[in-house]
């Protein structure tokens, strides 16, 4: 009877390497929706802090040529760019308080008008011609992004990305809740071997 229960307890305790190597095989898998989502965030982060840039050296530039007008929009416009960035980081304190851009076409919409904030009061007089191709690129990027971001949000891209956030949020826990047992399970093989006689 005795060594019955041994062996029952013996079979318990051989390790499980499948539980392991499925265990990797959960953490290794990416959604490649997700993937594409946050390449295109990225992107469009940059492309909003290459509009910052420019405004600020547009900014600059107006104040000392004496535009003051020129040089307070452009502020205006760094200042409503950087929340186009901060949209893009995702950051759920920022959500909270402006929810209309957790919706991509929102999102979008934004994007758009500092993209056309960004292009606006060209320099007519033909002194700045690096600065307008750098208006001109940081803008038509942006503006691109936008659009992407409307067509998108129309056909409904972000709820999936939404969606498949959530779940991923839920299979990390899972994946979480899984390794702690696993380790717990370890833990309790060891008492049981040093209890044994």
């Amino acid at each position: 009877m005795a060594s019955e229960i041994r062996d029952e307890e013996m079979d318990v305790l051989q390790p499980q390497p499948q539980s392991d190597s499925s265990l990797k095989k959960l953490r290794s898998s990416a959604d490649p929706v997700l993937i594409v989502c946050n390449c295109f965030s990225f992107i469009t982060a940059l492309t909003a802090i290459l509009c910052i840039l420019v405004n600020v050296l547009s900014a600059i530039t107006s104040f000392k040529d004496g535009s003051i007008f020129d040089g307070i929009f452009r502020c205006y416009a760094v200042g409503i760019t950087v929340f186009v960035v901060l949209a893009e980081t995702e950051w759920g304190w920022f959500f909270k308080y402006w929810r209309v851009l957790e919706f991509w076409a929102g999102r979008g919409m934004l994007q758009i008008f500092v993209a056309v904030m960004t292009r606006a009061f060209p320099d007519v007089t033909g002194k700045r011609k690096e600065l307008v191709l750098l208006h001109d690129i940081s803008s038509y990027l942006l503006l691109a992004c936008g659009a992407t971001y409307v067509i998108s949000g129309l056909l409904c891209i972000g709820s999936l990305k939404r969606d498949r956030q959530r779940k991923e949020t839920t299979r990390e826990q899972a994946i979480k809740d899984l390794e702690e047992m696993e380790r717990r399970r370890e833990e309790l093989e060891a008492l049981l071997l040093m209890d044994r006689p």
